[in-house]
């Protein structure tokens, strides 16, 4: 990967649930009416470079740069893993560090132990989702309210006003709104507030999206461990996991020479 300077080093980091068998969810509480899991939750983080913007000022990311770490494990033992990944990308070298996220407190917990002093951004799609779904809570059925409501915050947000987006959610809410969801949608907001002055990221021609880490989890997890009737245990899903990662940063054959030099 070259030894010289690192303008700009991400850090991408994101989840998706994998299908898991019975055992592997002993003791864990589900999300759906069931209260029995299904899933184990996998993490995912790439590391990629930046060096130029395009002809309109956006960050481009620089070819053949992005390599990928993952496992079903805790945040706490995830931490280290892409920690370990970023340093032998360069992260010594970086002049400018940058995490992107989807706003998940665990993945600032990394940033914040292994990252400190790194530009923090959350994914400005991710943000606009929250966004759609407090205009629901807002206007119900009404769609040319909501809609009108919905696009003047979304400029707002990616002009980085945060605080003019989290004053516009504090209007009544309708009678089949509930009020703790809407308090729930503040509260991303005003934690992650920092994180989303896009309009400044931007100038700075920084990437303000998590595409990349989320193409990942798609190709990663979803076309190998998320098809029909598969379920998994944790350690053969982590073993295809880590195949999958070493082929797509480009590592395969580094993968075999370890492997036969460890026989």
């Amino acid at each position: 990967m070259g030894q010289g300077r690192v303008p700009k080093l991400y850090v991408a980091i994101d989840a998706s649930g994998v299908p898991v068998v019975a055992r592997e969810t002993e003791g864990r509480k589900g999300k759906d009416e069931t209260g029995k899991p299904k899933t184990r939750e996998a993490k995912l983080g790439c590391v990629f470079t930046q060096t130029e913007v395009d002809e309109k000022g956006y960050a481009v990311r620089d070819e053949e740069s992005t390599t990928y770490v993952g496992a079903i494990e805790t945040a706490e033992c995830f931490g280290p893993r892409i920690y370990a990944e970023a340093v032998r990308r360069g992260l010594t070298r970086a002049e400018k560090v940058i995490v992107l996220g989807d706003g998940a407190k665990w993945i600032w917990g990394i940033a914040e132990e292994h990252f400190p002093g790194a530009t923090e951004i959350v994914d400005l799609y991710h943000a606009r989702e929250h966004l759609a779904k407090v205009a629901k809570l807002l206007f119900g059925v009404r769609a040319l309210p909501s809609q009108e409501w919905l696009s003047a915050r979304r400029d707002e947000l990616d002009d980085g006003k945060v605080e003019a987006v989290i004053a516009a959610m504090s209007q009544p809410v309708p009678d089949n709104g509930p009020p703790v969801e809407v308090q729930k949608e503040r509260e991303y907001f005003r934690g992650n507030a920092e994180r989303m002055r896009y309009a400044e990221f931007r100038s700075q021609g920084l990437f303000v999206g998590s595409g990349v880490v989320e193409a990942g989890c798609k190709t990663i997890f979803g076309q190998r461990l998320k098809l029909s009737g598969m379920h998994w245990t944790v350690s053969g899903a982590n073993a295809i996991i880590a195949l999958r990662c070493y082929q797509l940063s480009g590592r395969w054959e580094e993968f075999w020479e370890s492997c036969a030099v460890n026989q």
